[in-house]
C-alpha cells in the first residue's frame, strides 16, 4: 500500500509547485531509487492533463561516465535534457541516491569541464524560468543512503522529509500558502533597500542589494523550501565567511570552507578537506568567484543538518550564499557554470542589518 504522505507529496509537486495544465509537456528526471515517487507523480501529471516524459537514470552511470568519457564526451550536452529545459513547459526533478558519494574520487578538473559544457543549457533554463515560460521544481525521495548521511534510520529520515515538505499535513498546499504569506511580508519590507551588513561568529561581510529583488521561495521551485533570496550587486561583497557545515557539491564533501571577498570576488579560499575541489570550482570560469545568490533560510521544520543542500540551505536560523550563477529574476547578471550553495549558521549571535536597521538576530527576524 502506498504511503499517503508520498501521494500528498506527488499532488503538491504537480498541482502546486509546477501547476501542470492540460497539454503541458512535463519532464521527470529522476534516479531509479526514486521510483515509488516517480510513479505517483506520473499518475498526477496524467490526471492534470499533462504529458509526462520520464527520464530515469540508473545508479552507477555517472561513475562510468567520468571514468570512461573522452574530452569530447565531457563536452557533449545530452540532447534530451537540453530539449526538456529549452522547450518543455515544466520539469519535476526527483532525486534519491543509493550512494551519495559515488563521485567522491572523480578528478575535479573533469567535473569542472562537464559543468562548463552545460553552462548554456543552465543559462537558458534560468532565463525561461525567470520569464515564466518554464516551471520547475526539485525534491528528494528518502533512501537509505541519504538517511545514513543524516545519521538517522530510514524510517526517521522518511518522517523528516515528509515533515519538512508538509506531506504529513492534511492539506500541504494550504501550509505552503501560509509560508508564502509570512515570507512575503519580509520580501515586501526589503524592497527598495540598499546596504546589508552581516555579522556573527562565522561571518563579517557587507553587500549591496540596491536595485535587486528578493524572491519568496515558498515551495514552488524546491520542495521543501523556505527561504528568501536575492542576487547581491556583483562587485559589492566584502568581508569573510566561515562555513562550519560541509559544503557538498556533485557528491563531493568539502569541509572547513572559509572564503574572503574583496570587490565582490573570492580572493582567498581554504578548506580543511577537498580544498583542491573547491579551488577547481572557483576557477571553472570568470563568474565562479562572484556570489550569485545570498539568502536567509526560514524552514523551522528543518532543524538539523542532513548533508543534502535541498534541505540544509533552508534550515531556519541560517543564511546561505552561492558562488557562481545568479538567478535573473533577482536582477543578478552573474553568469557561471557553477552554482554552489554554502551554509552559515546564525543562531548563536548572528545579526543582519539593512540600511542601518537590525532586522535579524540569532536566527530570528525582527520584521514581518
Amino acid at each position: 500500500m502506498t504511503d499517503p504522505r508520498l501521494q500528498r507529496l506527488a499532488r503538491t509537486l504537480v498541482h502546486y509547485c509546477v501547476a501542470v495544465r492540460e497539454g503541458d509537456r512535463v519532464a521527470l528526471p529522476s534516479s531509479a531509487s526514486a521510483a515509488p515517487l516517480v510513479r505517483e507523480v506520473y499518475r498526477e501529471v496524467l490526471r492534470a492533463g499533462g504529458h509526462p516524459y520520464p527520464m530515469v537514470s540508473l545508479d552507477g552511470l555517472d561513475e562510468i561516465f567520468y571514468a570512461e568519457a573522452s574530452d569530447a564526451q565531457l563536452d557533449h550536452v545530452n540532447a534530451f535534457e537540453s530539449l526538456a529545459r529549452g522547450e518543455f513547459e515544466a520539469l519535476i526533478s526527483m532525486r534519491g541516491a543509493s550512494n551519495t558519494r559515488a563521485l567522491g574520487d572523480v578528478d575535479p578538473a573533469r567535473q569542472s569541464r562537464r559543468a562548463r559544457a552545460y553552462r548554456a543549457v543552465q543559462e537558458a533554463s534560468m532565463a525561461r524560468a525567470a520569464s515564466g515560460a518554464f516551471r520547475w521544481t526539485a525534491t528528494l525521495f528518502p533512501t537509505a543512503a541519504h538517511a545514513q548521511d543524516a545519521e538517522m534510520s530510514l524510517t526517521a529520515f522518511e518522517d523528516f522529509v515528509f515533515r519538512a515538505t508538509y506531506s504529513d499535513a492534511d492539506d500541504p498546499v494550504a501550509e505552503w500558502r501560509a509560508v508564502s504569506e509570512r515570507q512575503q511580508r519580509v520580501v515586501d519590507w526589503l524592497a527598495g533597500k540598499r546596504d546589508v551588513v552581516v555579522q556573527g561568529p562565522d561571518v563579517d561581510m557587507t553587500l549591496s542589494i540596491a536595485g535587486r529583488t528578493f524572491i519568496n521561495s515558498d515551495g514552488r521551485r524546491n520542495m521543501p523550501s523556505g527561504e528568501v533570496f536575492t542576487g547581491p550587486v556583483e562587485d559589492s561583497v566584502n568581508g569573510w565567511a566561515r562555513f562550519r557545515y560541509p559544503a557538498i557539491h556533485n557528491g563531493r564533501s568539502v569541509e572547513g570552507v572559509q572564503l574572503r571577498f574583496e570587490g565582490g570576488r573570492v580572493v582567498e579560499a581554504t578548506a580543511t578537506k577537498n580544498q583542491d575541489y573547491l579551488l577547481a570550482m572557483l576557477d571553472a570560469d570568470e563568474g565562479a568567484r562572484t556570489l550569485g545568490e545570498w539568502a536567509i533560510g526560514t524552514n523551522e521544520r528543518i532543524d538539523r543538518f542532513v548533508g543534502n543542500i535541498l534541505f540544509d540551505e533552508k534550515i531556519g536560523g541560517t543564511i546561505h550564499m552561492a558562488i557562481g550563477a545568479g538567478y535573473p529574476e533577482t536582477g543578478s547578471v552573474n553568469k557561471s557554470a557553477v552554482h554552489w550553495d554554502m551554509i552559515c549558521d546564525m543562531r548563536q549571535g548572528g545579526r543582519i542589518s539593512v540600511d542601518g536597521e537590525t532586522i535579524y538576530d540569532s536566527g530570528r527576524f525582527l520584521i514581518g
